[in-house]
């Protein structure tokens, strides 16, 4: 099977929202009035961001929903990807099960490849996403204020549990590797609640390096500290609830794990029946875990409002 064989086959699809999609030099498309274009890009690389016995299906999903993810953040409506891919060799079962996770999520989202490319060599995914967000609506990651409630969405901390257990730190019952596993290779990307909180939310940013780490990129921005509840925030892990999670275990999974793909964002204290309005609009749960600060300081707290000793790294490809 030949290179343009495999994007007819696997890829090629009539254009719905682009003037000129898959087949030409270039897509072409005509963005709407009174809207701003939001772009992200992202690269998994094998041995690095996903084993090599990840499903297809799965690594499909999670390749589009890292992206998506990082629309998410900014309040994005997705609109349209790139997808460059390079692959050892033209496996047509892998290549459908990759082609069938990527464009469930695609379509779920209506969000459509445009374009790309392909070449031989180690397999490498990288997309370039298109969103679009109402003029001057985007929540970035400098609009933090002092005095603002500090949340985030969903759960944190599973997916590090499962690379903890494929490192063989950890054994784990297999129904809880199982559902540890779920949340490191088929993330769930929180576009509707990043919509739902324009105008509420201050800053946000997505978790994808760690928790620590990404709020870490709103508090540099925004020229705040935070103080965070770890009694609270390490609540989030849900396959701790099911076994006895070691706590300091637990605390370095959720602060500093990575690969959670939530949504980390502040807003003001009068809006708190905002936020949590928008968040059960959307399905989604949030969750208050601490304040942001004038001090410019970064502080964990326990359940008395003692200092917890910070030790932990959130993950950096040169690091």
């Amino acid at each position: 099977m030949g290179e343009f064989d495999l994007i007819e086959r696997f890829f090629k699809r009539p254009p719905q929202r682009v003037d000129v999609g898959i087949g030409d030099d270039c897509a072409v498309w005509s963005p709407r009035s009174g809207y701003q274009l939001a772009f992200s890009a992202d690269m998994l690389v094998e041995g690095r961001h996903f084993l090599s016995t990840t499903d297809p299906q799965r690594l499909g999903h999670k390749a589009l929903a890292v992206n998506l993810s990082d629309l998410a953040a900014c309040g994005a409506t997705p609109q349209a990807f790139l997808l460059s891919l390079s692959l050892p060799h033209a496996d047509s079962d892998w290549l459908s099960g990759f082609s069938k996770g990527l464009f469930q999520l695609a379509d779920a989202h209506a969000c459509e490849l445009i374009g790309g490319d392909t070449t031989q060599g180690p397999l490498n995914i990288a997309i370039t996403v298109m969103g679009e967000v109402p003029h001057g609506q985007s929540i970035l990651r400098s609009g933090a204020q002092a005095g603002d409630d500090l949340y985030v969405s969903g759960h944190l901390g599973d997916a590090r549990l499962a690379l903890e257990a494929f490192r063989g730190k950890v054994s784990l019952p297999q129904p809880v590797f199982d559902a540890a596993r779920l949340r490191m290779d088929c993330p769930t990307p929180r576009v509707a609640l990043g919509q739902a909180l324009r105008g509420i939310a201050h800053a946000m940013a997505d978790v994808s390096d760690g928790l620590l780490g990404d709020l870490g990129h709103i508090l540099k921005a925004s020229q705040v500290g935070a103080e965070i509840d770890t009694h609270i925030a390490t609540t989030l892990m849900q396959t701790a609830r099911q076994w006895s999670c070691p706590p300091d275990l637990a605390m370095s999974c959720v602060m500093s794990g990575g690969d959670d793909y939530e949504l980390v964002f502040t807003a003001p204290v009068a809006s708190s029946a905002e936020v949590l309005a928008a968040a059960h609009g959307c399905g989604t749960r949030v969750t208050r875990i601490g304040r942001i600060t004038p001090s410019r300081t970064l502080s964990l707290l326990d359940a008395k409002g003692q200092i917890v000793t910070n030790t932990f790294r959130s993950f950096d490809h040169f690091a």
